[in-house]
């Protein structure tokens, strides 16, 4: 199971994707009113109300899990999986609906969340990329779902540089990441391994926006190491 994460400023729009795809299935909702897709819409813009400072109220995460576990994934073990995720990422007390997908040949489910929660706070998105691909991996093995092999079937072997040192540091995230809570402890455990973090921030703020790993003189995007 992967998880993608992307903020919003607006319901309406992400409502309108995830809700009118073809055959798309709701099939989970808290807190709203589920008359009718404005129904919807107008639930969740309204508790947005109780904290309108907040530019990117809505979070928009797509739960992709592999085909091979295609007979497992029923509706109910499905909203159970985006239940869980949601309560180890800090999303509670808020509102929420889960829509089931059925135009890809992988199961995937969309959850739109709102970040004000019941009590006019924001919810926090701190650390949120590497809490996102910890929990993940975590529900994964937890369940025994499929987890692609991908980079495990390459002739590392016969790779040379930079490619031997990317792959030196793929494994290094691989096995640090779980252990990890923040990026300060990532950074620490990669340092043991001769491993570098640099930080793109997002403008003036302390946002992380992006990061660049480097080893043996040669620097990466994250991206570049696993899209994951």
């Amino acid at each position: 199971m992967i998880a993608k994460i992307v903020q919003g400023q607006g319901f309406r729009g992400v409502i309108g994707y995830v809700l009118d795809k073809e055959k798309a299935s709701l099939l989970y909702a808290e807190g709203v009113r589920i008359k009718d897709k404005e129904s919807i819409v107008k639930s969740f813009i309204a508790q947005q109300k109780l904290n309108p400072k907040i530019a990117k109220p809505v979070a928009h995460i797509s739960l992709d899990f592999s085909v091979q576990d295609k007979h497992r994934l029923t509706d109910q073990f499905m909203v159970g999986m985006a239940q869980e995720y949601m309560g180890k990422m800090g999303y509670r007390d808020t509102q929420y609906i889960i829509v089931r997908h059925h135009d890809t040949d992988h199961p995937h489910i969309h959850i739109v969340i709102n970040r004000i929660d019941n009590n006019g706070k924001r919810i926090s998105d701190q650390n949120e990329r590497l809490r996102n691909t910890r929990v993940c991996m975590e529900l994964t093995k937890k369940y025994g779902l499929y987890i692609a092999s991908g980079k495990e079937n390459v002739k590392e072997h016969r790779l040379k540089e930079p490619d031997k040192t990317k792959y030196e540091i793929y494994h290094a995230l691989k096995s640090a990441i779980p252990n990890c809570r923040n990026w300060k402890e990532l950074k620490s455990e990669l340092l043991q391994s001769g491993i570098t973090i640099e930080f793109r921030k997002n403008g003036n703020t302390d946002k992380i926006q992006g990061v660049r790993f480097g080893k043996n003189g040669h620097e990466f995007n994250g991206s570049k190491i696993d899209r994951a």
